[in-house]
């Protein structure tokens, strides 16, 4: 059995820092339970462009609001209770809004190592 509290994580090297988001990361590979899953905070008045080729990830928000675009198509709402689910790969902007950071609980399969940040085209390079 694994037992981890976020606080643990967030004071760890399992927190993830970026310039729009921070992720703790609380599943990882190494875990060998087939996925990870991090805690996600998208910062306030933010946009982040995400392609995830190499991954496929549900996201849930706990809190906050703002809404996802997915390139070439279209822009959905982001509120508490939502979840959205990139099982195409699918290419999008991710949005806060202003005086909204999100909160977002997040899986991802295959499950990452820890280290991953977006690439300058949104990609978690695939770690084996």
């Amino acid at each position: 059995m694994i037992v981890r509290t976020l606080e643990e994580c967030q004071n760890s090297e399992r927190r993830v820092v970026a310039q729009n988001w921070e992720s703790v990361r609380m599943l990882l590979k190494d875990d060998n339970m087939g996925f990870s899953f991090h805690i996600t905070t998208i910062y306030q008045d933010s946009e982040t462009h995400i392609h995830y080729k190499n991954h496929l990830e549900s996201v849930y928000c706990i809190s906050g609001e703002g809404e996802i675009e997915v390139v070439g198509g279209e822009t959905y709402p982001i509120k508490p209770g939502t979840l959205y689910i990139l099982d195409q790969h699918d290419e999008h902007f991710l949005r806060a809004y202003k005086d909204k950071e999100m909160v977002m609980a997040c899986v991802f399969n295959p499950p990452i190592t820890g280290a991953e940040v977006h690439d300058e085209h949104g990609v978690y390079p695939l770690v084996d």
